[in-house]
């Protein structure tokens, strides 16, 4: 079992009063445990709960005036297995449940048609976990690992075009990779100890054999070190912090480790 220590602060400044959606806290989930959170949002102590998507975690809606601070502190147990998902068989078409089906369709950012031609050239003769593990292996060579910029619009074509991305990047690439290939995929927002730079991170599930299983393109980290924020179709989704209007960040310090 591990157990992570995660100490989040945001200061975030507003130009009008608006509402903000909030998605900071690990989920408790079947194999992931919240021994301790405290998440406290400011300077408005207003605040709804809702639950996040397909009922994997919580969102809160808060309404701010003039600026959002925001502090997360929490200790997760973790008691999730980190197996060897690359010798797993893909599920067939008419036997995957109904709630995976919108997991192999579009979504904002990841486009299925502008990787099928990658997917059937480059990967031909693959299937299930192997084609997954080959996909990774592919993006670790192709891609580059930072951002020139801090383009969070960039779809994963825009991404894999240039080449160069970040987590999220990487993810929506991965995912939309796996979709072309028949085999559903979701994005994952985590917080997990081994990420450089320090940040919110993000990762893949796919539906192998019956069942999810987290996937890291980027490597940095692995199923049994990962604490659960939420899931998604793409970053849309799970995004931490959403404002229904104009915000600039004057402040974001993530730190996750061992406990």
């Amino acid at each position: 079992m591990t157990k992570l220590q995660i100490n989040i602060a945001l200061d975030y400044r507003l130009d009008s009063p608006c509402a903000l959606l909030v998605q900071l806290a690990a989920a408790a989930t079947h194999n992931q445990t919240v021994d301790h959170c405290n998440l406290q949002l400011g300077p408005s102590d207003n605040r709804t709960v809702v639950p996040a998507h397909d009922g994997i975690g919580t969102r809160i809606w808060t309404q701010q005036s003039e600026y959002l601070t925001a502090t997360y502190d929490a200790r997760v147990s973790i008691d999730r297995p980190n197996p060897n998902w690359s010798n797993l068989a893909a599920t067939p078409l008419a036997e995957l449940p109904g709630e995976t089906v919108c997991y192999l369709f579009n979504s904002l950012y990841c486009s299925i048609g502008a990787f099928d031609p990658l997917v059937s050239q480059q990967f031909k003769g693959l299937a299930g976990g192997a084609l997954i593990a080959a996909m990774c292996e592919y993006l670790g060579a192709e891609m580059t690992y930072g951002s020139d910029s801090d383009n969070a619009q960039l779809s994963a074509q825009s991404s894999f075009a240039m080449r160069r991305g970040v987590c999220r990047d990487y993810a929506h690439i991965l995912i939309s990779m796996a979709r072309a290939a028949d085999i559903p995929a979701r994005f994952v927002s985590c917080y997990a100890p081994d990420v450089l730079p320090q940040d919110f991170h993000a990762t893949v599930e796919v539906f192998l054999d019956g069942a999810w299983h987290l996937v890291d393109p980027t490597g940095m980290a692995t199923a049994d070190e990962m604490a659960i924020i939420g899931i998604g179709r793409d970053a849309t989704d799970v995004s931490f912090l959403t404002s229904f209007g104009s915000m600039q960040m004057t402040e974001q310090r993530v730190s996750v480790h061992r406990a």
